[in-house]
């Protein structure tokens, strides 16, 4: 609670407390949000039951067994009861004389939003009054007209009361409806469980962090809420927020692979609050980062020593091949087409170092899958030995994706002659692609071969690392590793039972759809604006216009449809389109950045991280590129 929330909460209650009638207020759980200090007073309540959070049927025992309502032989069956008629939600009024002879009247009003308000009402004085008047009706006496005054003062007092009580009611449901406005339209769910893990608030968003269960959860426990499998993922943090700890973590939850964070604040009461939020493509384009500054570590301390050894090998090579062109006995020419041999093995194990360490910019384009699986096949397929063979298991829907396919099928045909090589002359060769929730595109390689030993099974993804002998560099699983993880994903080995196993990981991002479509166009220049928006027509896309993030931000909120977003990273006012790509990562929406900035500058390599970048100027077949099913230009 901010401190305005508080100051709020304690003027509420101040002005409660001035207010002569007692009163108490209910949610539709029947839990105390608030009461005044009359209500404690006049029912005698100890404190645990003046508390936001105690139930009601817990009040009615306590005032039943007290005597308050006279003797009552079923105390369980006279709550359940009470109970019952409080949930019914109807509007009562209703007067009865306590043990101790006052009498008072009782005002209940459902809430909106679910819940009670009960006024509680000393006519005691009132009532006799009335009795006088019954009993003295045939005498007019000067008594009985001061009683009247006082009865009509007493009447205007209780009027006055009960507006004042209105409009409290009001401001009250008024305040809790923006709060919970507040809460639903934040992109992460929020709760309080009781001391018992029970749910006593939540802001339904529950679904949007896990796709797979229920929103409405109120007096759900929290282990049939988030399923068994979360639940102990979630249990230790929860006791150590029990325990007084304010614990933030991470997990990744079984059902699509979702990475959630988790943050439990425990309140003064026994209860925690709950923050969850899904950031899968934050962790995405997390580690997509980290490796990229991990090459770029790599390059500068790579980058002298591949000069110095490829300066040293061009001599080596110079001189072998001069002594080459001398009159050399048989076993001194051996030798140096030995030495040649191995000096250019060196030169093409500091190209692929290059590569490696390089800075190689992703160039992800709306992609077929099932053309690549199959164009694989027939790349593949050749280079096989005749008794072995190779099988595409594609199980990936007939959908368009955003990824880099050159990079791709490059990576999957380097594990393909991996596997070729494992498995010798003959063996099987298996290709598998599916989908993992709406998260990530998983494509694994699998074959019969021997497996990986234990040792490769702990260095393979370390360059240089190597079964093949001076046959191999060492640097093709790593080079696929990075790939990978340049993405935003990941990669893991591992044996089956019949074999190896390499498993890519890459996240699972829908390309646009151009058939007629809505694009949302942000660019702040209004030549350039014109420009772009004729190129989208072209393409077959009906276009709305914004020139900066907040502009952007309204239009995708009130429009629904929008299939496209197209964005400059440079816009008008502080935030740029980098922005607005993480603004709107919840919507999902296909987001396109462009720029003029060049490949080397920071916000363009932060903004590849995002979602595809096209840099200034392009040709609208080139936007196509990333659009259709078509190479660009």
């Amino acid at each position: 609670m901010t401190r305005s929330e508080k100051h709020r909460a304690t003027m509420t209650t101040a002005g409660l407390n001035l207010i002569a009638q007692a009163m108490s207020i209910y949610d539709s759980d029947l839990q105390l949000v608030v009461c005044n200090q009359r209500f404690q007073e006049m029912f005698a309540l100890p404190g645990p039951l003046i508390t936001p959070g105690a139930r009601f049927d817990e009040t009615i025992r306590h005032i039943a067994t007290s005597g308050e309502y006279g003797p009552v032989d079923d105390i369980e069956g006279f709550v359940k009861q009470r109970v019952d008629q409080a949930l019914d939600f109807v509007p009562h009024y209703l007067e009865r004389e306590r043990a101790n002879g006052q009498v008072i009247s009782i005002e209940g009003a459902p809430l909106p939003q679910g819940g009670w308000v009960t006024v509680y009402t000393d006519i005691t004085r009132t009532k006799r009054i009335e009795q006088l008047l019954r009993a003295r009706s045939e005498e007019m006496s000067d008594q009985l007209i001061v009683h009247t005054e006082e009865l009509s003062a007493t009447n205007r007092k209780l009027a006055a009361t009960i507006t004042a009580l209105e409009e409290a009611k009001r401001q009250l449901t008024e305040m809790e409806a923006r709060t919970r406005l507040t809460t639903e339209m934040m992109p992460a769910h929020i709760a309080h469980v009781d001391a018992e893990g029970y749910y006593t608030y939540t802001n339904r968003r529950l679904s949007s962090v896990f796709p797979s269960r229920p929103s409405e959860i109120l007096g759900t426990h929290i282990a049939e809420a988030l399923g068994a499998a979360a639940y102990d993922k979630i249990a230790p943090h929860l006791l150590a927020a029990y325990q007084g700890e304010n614990p933030v973590f991470e997990f990744t939850e079984d059902h699509d692979s979702r990475r959630i964070r988790v943050a439990f604040t425990p309140d003064n009461t026994g209860g925690v609050f709950i923050l969850s939020m899904d950031v899968t493509e934050e962790t995405q384009t997390r580690v997509a980062l980290q490796q990229a500054r991990r090459r770029e570590m790599a390059a500068q301390m790579t980058s002298g020593l591949a000069h110095d050894f490829s300066n040293l090998l061009t001599i080596i090579l110079g001189m072998q091949g001069k002594l080459a062109k001398s009159d050399l006995a048989p076993e001194a020419a051996d030798l140096v087409q030995a030495t040649l041999s191995a000096a250019r093995r060196g030169g093409r194990l500091l190209n692929r170092i290059a590569e490696m360490t390089g800075h190689r910019s992703l160039r992800p384009r709306a992609t077929d899958l099932h053309a690549l699986l199959q164009e694989l096949k027939l790349l593949a397929t050749p280079s096989l030995p005749q008794g072995m063979g190779l099988s595409i298991v594609d199980h990936t829907p007939d959908v368009r994706l955003l990824l880099d396919p050159g990079k791709l099928q490059d990576a999957l045909l380097n594990l393909i002659l991996n596997a070729r090589d494992a498995c010798g002359s003959q063996g099987q060769i298996t290709v598998s692609a599916h989908v993992v929730g709406q998260t990530w595109l998983e494509v694994s390689v699998t074959d019969s071969g021997p497996g990986f030993s234990k040792t490769a099974l702990e260095k393979a993804l370390n360059p240089f690392f190597t079964t093949k002998g001076g046959e191999g560099s060492g640097l093709g699983l790593p080079m696929v590793y990075d790939m990978a993880k340049s993405t935003g994903g990941d990669m893991r080995i591992g044996n089956t039972v019949s074999g190896a196993s390499v498993t890519l990981r890459i996240p699972y991002r829908l390309a646009p759809d151009a058939a007629g479509g809505l694009a949302l166009l942000v660019e702040d220049s209004e030549e350039l604006r014109a420009t772009f928006r004729d190129m989208l027509i072209d393409l077959g896309y009906a276009v709305v216009e914004a020139t900066s993030v907040d502009e952007a931000c309204a239009l995708a909120a009130d429009i629904d449809g929008i299939s496209l977003v197209l964005s400059d990273i440079k816009l008008q006012g502080s935030a740029t389109g980098i922005d607005l790509a993480d603004r709107l990562q919840g919507s999902r929406l296909p987001c396109i950045l462009m720029t003029s900035l060049p490949t080397s500058n920071p916000l363009f390599r932060t903004a590849l991280k995002r979602c595809p970048v096209l840099q200034k100027p392009f040709t609208t077949h080139q936007l196509s590129a990333l659009i259709k099913s078509e190479p660009a230009a």
